[in-house]
């Protein structure tokens, strides 16, 4: 990208969230929003009481299917009091390929889903929502031990809630690469040719590096994706 140093911006494509509904007959969780809401807030706590997180296996790519379903049906059958908050944690990231920018939403855990649920006294999952959720296309198996769905600990919790909440600066290019990598050009006038990264420059989705051209270490600044490192 040498030539364009004000990449045009494609309009990305727009990728809405639905909003769960809620079931009115259905009792409201203590001190806290409808159940079926999406990424609670931050004075909101991170698990309601009576309810735990739990990792639920999903086929790939099903992940938003899966969850848009399950609160679907969840409010159809009336289970919205069991289960709250279903997640599916992503984060927005920005590629420059071309001179053209475009804003991607990335999945940060690929096959899997968070689901806030009420257990029985027992331990158990209520059978009408085990089963709802089990007869769920792309539904895989709850992570557990003997056969019942393991609690997520707080530091796994307080982990996947950071990564669900948006954020609040514009998603910058996301970059492999740190300064002194040993790298191959793998396009452009220098295709094929070794160099060394001397800085990243994000925002024009550009990496800087160091090239010997007739004997002499030249700085080039290259798109990122015509660099790659070099197999350890």
């Amino acid at each position: 990208m040498s030539e364009q140093d004000n990449p045009t911006t494609d309009s990305p494509e727009e990728i809405v969230s639905e909003d769960a509904t809620t079931d009115s007959n259905a009792p409201a969780l203590p001190d806290g929003p409808k159940p079926g809401d999406d990424i609670a807030p931050e004075d909101e706590p991170m698990v309601y009481p009576g309810m735990n997180w739990f990792v639920l296996r999903v086929a790939s790519n099903k992940e938003d299917y899966v969850r848009q379903t399950l609160l679907s049906k969840l409010k159809i059958e009336g289970f919205v009091h069991l289960v709250n908050r279903i997640l599916v944690p992503t984060e927005k990231e920005k590629t420059i390929k071309a001179g053209k920018q475009k804003i991607i939403e990335k999945k940060l855990y690929p096959g899997y889903v968070f689901v806030e649920m009420r257990l029985e006294n027992d331990g158990r999952i209520p059978q009408d929502v085990f089963f709802l959720i089990k007869e769920t296309t792309g539904v895989g198996d709850f992570i557990g031990t003997a056969g019942r769905p393991s609690p997520m600990s707080i530091p796994e919790i307080e982990k996947m809630q950071a990564a669900s909440k948006p954020a609040e600066e514009q998603p910058t290019v996301k970059m492999e690469f740190s300064p002194g990598d040993h790298v191959k050009i793998t396009g452009g006038p220098f295709e094929n040719m070794e160099a060394t990264v001397d800085e990243l420059l994000p925002d024009q989705g550009k990496v800087r590096v160091v090239v010997t051209i007739f004997g002499r270490a030249t700085p080039v600044e290259l798109e990122y994706w015509l660099i790659e490192k070099f197999e350890e």
